[in-house]
């Protein structure tokens, strides 16, 4: 069994997320509680009682889905769960990710994403920007209908979440004009998600220009697990190259569907979510059909005992 711990990004969050194993497991509130000291306010009541409004604004939401991930994997280590391989992770996810690896110091990435949502929120003016699902095209579909959309705006597709499903974002209208473009194509459905910031796309140049200065005084170590990025799905070892690639990322496409078959690819038979919610695991299944592949979640106590048993970790 080779494991690989992967961890989401924005839009697994939800009010009362984690509340099961954190009412089980001390280590999940503690882990909040550092949060919450390095940021300046309880992390954990927001998470806990919301409102929706504040958890979901990207400078709160980031912070919350790194202290998430980071909980989980701790508990999985308490528990005595098998050692990952391998760590990844989608979009934010990939700061939890070094996190978890060593490379990046917990209280200092949590600080580091809560900006990084500040500054991809000033990147575009509110209301400008937009991003929507394209399920039921394939990759060159999406892709002809952001160019035909465009019209001298920008609308890029920015996630390639799973077989037939793409995420696009850019400028408000252009993503509309987009929306109507995919379903000429034959898109099962198109739909605007309910985010404002058009996160990976060229419009957020400048929010990763800011980035690049805030990284320039964070201390980064080699990762101690193998580390195998969603930009370009190849594994990274080199600090200053991981830096390099954290700014790459913030303006560029998130390539899971290439992720996952890179980390099965070098040996992972067990891909584990690390984190609340399954959207990831959701994603893996339709990514890597092949029986052999497991597709694990650990996000409440049955999924964290049933992840326990399957990779002979339970104690």
């Amino acid at each position: 069994m080779t494991l690989a711990c992967v961890f989401p990004g924005q839009g697994s969050q939800s009010v009362g997320m984690l509340a099961e194993l954190a009412a089980q497991h001390p280590v999940i509130q503690r882990t909040f509680a550092e949060a919450s000291d390095a940021l300046g306010y309880d992390l954990w009541q927001r998470v806990s009682a919301g409102p929706a409004e504040q958890l979901n604004a990207t400078e709160c939401t980031q912070p919350a889905m790194l202290t998430a991930g980071v909980a989980t994997w701790r508990l999985w280590q308490e528990q005595g769960g098998a050692a990952p391989a391998l760590v990844s992770g989608h979009s934010l996810g990939e700061f939890t990710a070094l996190v978890c690896a060593g490379a990046l110091d917990f209280a200092a990435a949590v600080t580091l994403v809560r900006d990084r949502g500040r500054y991809m929120q000033s990147a575009v003016p509110t209301g400008g920007g937009g991003m929507a699902a394209i399920l039921g095209l394939d990759d060159a579909a999406a892709e002809a209908a952001c160019a035909e959309a465009a019209q001298a705006e920008v609308v890029e597709a920015v996630n390639y979440n799973a077989p037939g499903q793409i995420v696009i974002a850019g400028q408000a209208s252009a993503v509309e004009r987009a929306i109507a473009a995919a379903k000429a194509r034959g898109a099962k459905r198109a739909v605007l998600l309910p985010v404002s910031v058009p996160a990976h796309s060229s419009l957020m140049k400048n929010a990763a220009a800011q980035l690049r200065e805030r990284l320039a005084g964070l201390a980064f170590a080699a990762p101690r697990i193998e580390y195998l990025s969603a930009v370009d799905a190849q594994t990274h070892d080199n600090p200053e190259e991981i830096r390099a690639l954290l700014v790459r990322q913030l303006a560029s496409p998130v390539r899971w569907s290439a992720a996952v078959l890179a980390l099965t690819a070098r040996g992972a038979n067990v891909l584990l979510e690390c984190g609340p919610g399954k959207v990831l695991t959701s994603l893996n299944r339709r990514i890597e059909r092949r029986p052999e592949i497991s597709c694990l979640a650990l996000e409440d106590q049955a999924s964290l005992r049933a992840a326990l048993d399957a990779t002979g970790s339970a104690t």
